[in-house]
C-alpha cells in the first residue's frame, strides 16, 4: 500500500530502540503500519485527531504495545521533516 505521508528522517530513542529489539520485534513493523495510518492503540478522538492531521499537516501519534506489554509511541511532526519512536515516559 501507498504510505499516507512521508516519515522524514527516522529516530528511536535509544530506551525505545532496546524495548523494540528486547520484546523480538523490529522498528519498521511499527514505522509500517503508522505510515499506513493505523494508529494502533489510540482512543476514537485520538484517531479522528490524527484523519484531520493528515489534511492540515499536523502532528500524527500512534501508540503501539510490545508482545511484553511495553507501550511505544510513534510522533511525525507536523512539517513531515522526522518521525521519532519513544517510550511515553521519554515525552
Amino acid at each position: 500500500m501507498k504510505p499516507k505521508f512521508p516519515l522524514g528522517q527516522t529516530v528511536a530513542t535509544p530506551g525505545a530502540l532496546t524495548a523494540i529489539i528486547d520484546a523480538g520485534h523490529t522498528p519498521t513493523e511499527f514505522l509500517d503500519r503508522h505510515v499506513q495510518g493505523d494508529w494502533g492503540e489510540l482512543d476514537e478522538e485520538d484517531r479522528h485527531e490524527n484523519e484531520r492531521s493528515l489534511v492540515d499537516d499536523c502532528r500524527l501519534l500512534s501508540a503501539y504495545r510490545l508482545r511484553d506489554g511495553t507501550k511505544i509511541w510513534i510522533i511525525t511532526e507536523a512539517d513531515r521533516s522526522s518521525t521519532t519512536i519513544l517510550l511515553p515516559e521519554e515525552y
